[in-house]
Formats: structure tokens, C-alpha cells, sequence
């Protein structure tokens, strides 16, 4: 809704007035105050493993600290070593053929999200988005001048849309396809033929595909990550976005990265030397560290990830009313709680009802002190995330509560 005060009235631009808030730094901030004023609140909002950043890589940080080199301005689009390494690690990985030209350095995997967007989309263009969605995407397209389009899977088929759905979705505005896989908020993996026929729907119709790997190698059971990039016809219409912060629990690190064709990457480069040009030259150190390391610290912590995958799984499915598909990837699961909606419930105030998920996650806090995200965050009402990347004794006793609170089945 366009806003009629005359410009010089308006403290905040219309456009950065339209953003949402991170619904889920929203829901951790607001954990984090709660546990700081003295509740025992267990928060299940942030997608950040609970490990600290592998020895390895913190003294690779430290010895580059101290080498003045590291104290200076450097290249834009990344280190040169580093560009080479992630040009590596994506031929390896993805099975696109990237070279240094191919890479952008970004200050986290959000400034990369924002700049493929930026650099893709014009006003009136139109992306397609797989819902349930991560909830950055369509705010960084709509700050592009883009249009989102949702396309939701619900859990009776696994949260992975098809090739129809997404058909259906296009249209001669149709400018992009972001795809992701593992996902989040749901944890679902798409398996190597649907990502192959999506790969190659996308290229008969001439349209650009975006997609976040930022959660390759969290994979479980038979699941394996495959790159919608390996798709040959995409080759010169697909960016690539990752980073370092899930798999080596490098969250605060700050360094995620762009690969796609040189020119996309050239002009990227260029909205980035005028918003914040090279990323912290230590943090890029480190994430060569990273990059070129082996996966064995990774592997232990997806041990960790499996066993609490299972036991919130398990738990959650316990809750009357509750249905929580088991995930592939990633560290979250996205359960269906749309039976528990219309349902009374008891909290220390009074009874409540609530109507949506947005509510639902306001009495739980209130109740239990437990912090979950609503599905409203991520596409429809009717669902919670969870990320169990957190602590197995704060996951047992947070699903504790809620089936405390929500009653288990009989």
C-alpha cells in the first residue's frame, strides 16, 4: 500500500518499510531475553549448530590475525586462494564446472541470497519459491522489485513440490526458480531424478534457477545431496549459493559465497564493492581452513544431528494432534499442527484457543517457556519449526514440555 505523506514526512523509506522481520532471529531474540531475565526458556528457533567452530579452523583465524597482509583492503569478489578453493570444493561437491571467475565472496550466505536476487530480478519479475520457505527469500526478491510466488508442498508429499505444481506456477513474468535441497525450514531432501527433472524443466523453459546449498552435507539415512547445478543444460543459467556456517558451525564467521557465470558473478561483484566490498579478511582464512579441510569434525557432528533428528522425531509424534514427518537433511524438523488448532488449552493466565500457528507458538512460550517458529514465518499457518541443533538434554526436556502441555496420545 503505497504511502501518501509527501516524501520529506517519511523517516523510513517505503521500501525498507515493507521488509518483515527475520520471523526466526525474532523468535531466538526473543528466547534469549526471556532466558536473560531468569526463565528457564529453551529455544528451538535458530538454525545454529550448538559446536564450537573445529580447532583447526579457529587456528587458522588466529595465525592470520597476526600476519599483516590480513590487516588491508582486499579483492572484492574474495581471496584469490579462497575463490580457487570454492571453485574446487563446487566442482567436487555440486558437479558444476566452476572456475575462480565463477566465485563471489559474501559476508554470509544472506548477502549472497540478496545479491542473486538483486542481480537476477527486475521490477515485475517474477520467482518462483518453493513453500515451505526459508524466510529471507521472498523478502530479498520483493527488495529486488521482484514478485514471489509460493508453491507449497505439504507433508503428505514430503514438502517437495513437482514439476506440475511448478508448471502450473509460470508464467511469461516468470524470471527464476529457487530450489533447495535439504531444505530449510523442513529438512526434506529431494532424490537425484525429481532434482534432474526439475533441472531440466527449468532449462526447456528458459528460466533461471537459484539454489541454496548451504546444507549439502547434512544428509541422513538414504538420502544424498545432489546439485541441481550438475544439470548440464543449467550451466549458464544457475547460481549457486553456500557458505561455511552450518557445515563447519561457523554461523558467527560470517562467509557464504556466490558461484555462477562469470558475467552474473562480475556484476555482483560490483553492488558489493559499493555496499560492503571484501569480507573479513580473517573469517576468509578461516573458511580456506575450512573449505580444504576434510569433513571428519562435520561427520561428528552429524552423528549428533542424527540422534537428536530421531529422538524429536519420535517425541513430537507422541503429542496428540501432532504429525512430524521424519527429515533427510538439514538440522530442523516441520510439524504438522493443524489438528491442534480450534483446540482449548491451559496456560497459567487462562485458557486460550488458538486460531493459527502464530498462536499456538505464543502460548507454548507462555506456558512452557519452550521456542518454536509458526508456519506463517515460511509460507502457511498450520506448522512449527523446530531445529534440533541444540543441546540433547534441552531437546529432551523442551518436547517434554510440550507434551506436557499439548497431552500425549492415549
Amino acid at each position: 500500500m503505497s504511502n501518501s505523506r509527501p516524501a520529506q514526512h517519511r523517516r523510513v523509506s517505503e521500501r525498507v518499510s515493507a521488509i518483515a522481520e527475520s520471523a526466526t532471529l525474532a523468535v531466538d531474540s526473543k528466547a534469549k531475553a526471556l532466558k536473560a531475565a531468569g526463565r528457564p526458556v529453551i529455544g528451538f528457533g535458530a538454525g545454529e549448530p550448538d559446536f564450537p567452530t573445529p580447532d583447526y579452523i579457529v587456528e587458522a583465524a588466529v595465525e592470520a590475525a597476526r600476519d599483516p597482509r590480513n590487516h588491508r583492503y582486499s579483492p572484492t569478489p574474495g581471496l584469490p586462494e579462497l575463490r580457487k578453493a570454492i571453485a574446487e570444493k563446487t566442482v567436487r561437491d555440486s558437479g558444476y564446472p566452476a572456475e575462480p571467475e565463477n566465485v563471489l565472496v559474501t559476508n554470509g550466505g544472506k548477502q549472497a541470497v540478496y545479491e542473486a536476487f538483486a542481480t537476477l530480478v527486475d521490477p515485475g519479475d517474477e520467482v518462483i519459491i518453493p513453500a515451505p520457505y526459508w524466510t529471507t527469500y521472498p523478502e530479498a526478491v520483493k527488495l529486488a522489485g521482484g514478485v514471489p510466488v509460493e508453491v507449497f508442498a505439504g507433508p503428505e508429499q514430503d514438502y517437495l513440490v513437482t514439476v506440475q505444481q511448478l508448471e502450473d506456477a509460470l508464467t511469461e513474468n516468470t524470471k527464476v526458480l529457487l530450489f533447495v535441497s535439504p531444505s530449510n525450514p523442513t529438512g526434506s531432501v529431494y532424490p537425484p531424478e525429481q532434482i534432474r527433472a526439475i533441472g531440466e524443466w527449468a532449462a526447456e523453459k528458459g528460466i533461471w534457477v537459484i539454489t541454496d546449498e548451504i546444507y549439502e552435507h547434512l544428509t541422513y539415512d538414504d538420502a544424498e545431496f545432489a546439485s541441481i547445478a550438475s544439470v548440464p543444460e543449467l550451466k549458464d543459467r544457475v547460481v549457486i549459493l553456500n557458505g561455511v556456517a552450518k557445515t563447519y558451525a561457523m554461523t558467527g564467521w560470517r562467509v557464504g559465497w556466490m558461484v555462477a557465470p562469470a558475467d552474473i558473478v562480475k556484476a555482483a561483484a560490483n553492488l558489493q564493492s559499493h555496499a560492503t566490498s571484501n569480507v573479513n579478511n580473517v573469517a576468509q582464512r578461516a573458511a580456506l581452513a575450512a573449505v580444504t579441510g576434510d569433513l571428519s569434525a562435520v561427520d561428528e557432528m552429524k552423528k549428533a544431528f542424527d540422534r537428536r533428528r530421531r529422538t524429536i522425531v519420535s517425541m513430537l509424534n507422541e503429542i496428540d494432534g501432532v504429525e512430524c514427518p521424519t527429515p533427510k537433511g538439514a538440522f530442523y524438523v516441520y510439524a504438522d499442527v493443524r489438528p491442534l488448532l480450534g483446540r482449548t488449552l491451559k496456560t497459567e493466565s487462562g485458557e486460550v484457543t488458538p486460531t493459527t500457528s502464530a498462536e499456538l507458538a505464543e502460548a507454548i512460550l507462555e506456558a512452557v517457556d519452550v521456542a518454536v517458529v509458526p508456519g506463517e514465518a515460511f509460507g502457511p499457518s498450520g506448522f512449527i519449526r523446530m531445529s534440533y541443533a541444540l543441546g540433547d538434554d534441552d531437546l529432551v526436556e523442551g518436547v517434554t514440555r510440550l507434551q506436557t502441555f499439548l497431552g500425549k496420545e492415549s
